[in-house]
């Protein structure tokens, strides 16, 4: 299936043993779902993949002219992470001490991002934060900026100059934060969409209308963000929802006419395809069914919400094969811990393990790939190799500490092995980076 519909010429390509998915392992199994070649090659041209599949087929097809890149046989070629949420200005405040969510905002999140007014600021972080994801092999996020749209018009700049598919927004609050921090149902709905209006759908860009939780917000602000995203409903829509007990517990106060959490939001007409809800670590039963129903993701953030002290999710539980929901990967930095994907890996194994459920490497990487694709409506764009796909790819180094390299020794197969990885790896093993084809990062280039 791999070697047809070539879209166009190749110009480079990369050989060495390659992971993929081609469906939902939740759903489908993983033998069915997941695709090793010990030995393959990736070609791209044009920003795509235009071939993959096992090398002696594949280079039978390809110039003997065209240059390949063998990454060699302990590395491992796969479709580039995407990281489902994530705030770029709490970069500046990650690894902050002692509270949980309610306090976090006040006491570092807020403080911090009042400074992305300047946006000179803004763009020094931009900077720093993308370069962080892609020395993490993070090639797709979902975004939070600040109420500041210039502090949006920063992000996409720079990713636009690295040419990432990206989707972010203008945070919408208008209560419950600091004076100098908010904005009112108006002006969030003209700022967002003056925003809609620059950035989405240029180049790889799309906007994400983003009322920052349903607590800083009036019914009114989260009605306007509805009422926008009908207006664009290819935009996105992310929030945060059932991160911590104590939020839920305000919103039930904040909004006693609805029947939970969710409610709020789905009333509000904010559920629904390429709605993208952070944590949802205790949603109920008629939660869940709400977000499978509409179409609605998750992005499960599991080093955050071990760090800040909010739960762990339940991931067998929202992968349920008579109602399953759509699934990502989230860093949240800065109330997570880490860009590495590999680390966030280890913790939803932990997190999964406190529910007595044992999630595998082939369905961690699933969620860290396609699974975040997926989650994001872009399944037919990235997060896979295949023909067709952009051409976002990240080669992993399988032996990037000395403990890793000896422990590799003994791994009896590829399930080992990727579990090794996702158990004991971390930034290091992030060799190098492809965005739409183009070599972004390289360990040797620092």
């Amino acid at each position: 299936m791999f070697e047809t519909t070539r879209p166009a010429a190749p110009t480079h390509a990369l050989r060495g043993p390659a992971l993929t998915f081609r469906a939902d392992p939740f759903l489908e199994g993983l033998e069915a779902a997941m695709v090793y070649e010990s030995d393959a090659i990736v070609a791209m041209g044009a920003g795509k993949i235009t071939h993959f599949g096992p090398a002696d087929k594949v280079q039978a097809q390809l110039s003997p002219d065209l240059p390949v890149r063998n990454v060699g046989p302990d590395a491992l070629i796969s479709a580039g992470f995407l990281d489902t949420h994530v705030h770029f200005p709490q970069a500046p405040v990650i690894a902050s001490f002692g509270t949980q969510l309610l306090d976090w905002l006040e006491t570092y999140t807020f403080p911090a991002e009042g400074a992305f007014a300047d946006k000179d600021h803004a763009r020094a972080v931009a900077k720093i934060f993308l370069r962080e994801s892609l020395r993490n092999g993070i090639t797709t996020s979902c975004v939070y900026g600040t109420v500041f749209p210039q502090s949006v018009d920063a992000l996409f700049e720079e990713a636009e100059r690295l040419n990432m598919r990206m989707a972010a927004g203008k945070v919408m609050m208008n209560r419950n934060a600091p004076a100098y921090l908010l904005d009112t149902v108006q002006s969030s709905y003209d700022d967002s969409k003056a925003l809609i209006g620059r950035w989405h759908g240029r180049g790889r860009l799309m906007y994400a209308i983003t009322p920052r939780f349903a607590p800083t917000s009036t019914d009114e602000q989260l009605a306007a963000a509805g009422a926008l995203w009908r207006e664009h409903p290819d935009c996105y829509m992310q929030t945060h929802v059932s991160e911590n007990l104590d939020e839920i517990a305000w919103v039930r106060d904040l909004f006693p006419a609805r029947k939970n959490y969710t409610d709020v939001y789905d009333h509000a007409g904010l559920c629904g395809p390429r709605a993208v809800f952070a944590h949802g670590v205790h949603l109920d039963e008629d939660e869940m069914c709400c977000m499978h129903g509409t179409g609605s993701a998750i992005s499960h953030c599991p080093t955050s919400n071990s760090f800040i002290g909010s739960g762990a999710f339940n991931l067998s539980r929202a992968k349920r094969a008579d109602r399953p929901l759509r699934v990502g990967l989230g860093t949240d930095i800065g109330g997570g811990t880490s860009f590495s994907i590999m680390t966030t890996l280890g913790e939803a194994y932990k997190a999964g393990m406190a529910h007595k459920h044992r999630l595998t490497a082939g369905h961690a990487l699933y969620l860290a790939t396609r699974g975040g694709a997926q989650a994001m409506y872009i399944e037919d764009k990235v997060g896979s190799i295949a023909p067709g796909m952009e051409a976002d790819l990240v080669v992993l180094d399988m032996k990037s500490t000395p403990l890793i390299d000896y422990r590799m020794g003994f791994a009896k197969d590829i399930h080992e092995a990727l579990f090794i990885q996702m158990t004991l790896g971390d930034d290091r093993a992030v060799q190098a980076t492809y965005v739409a084809g183009e070599l972004q990062y390289e360990k040797a280039m620092g």
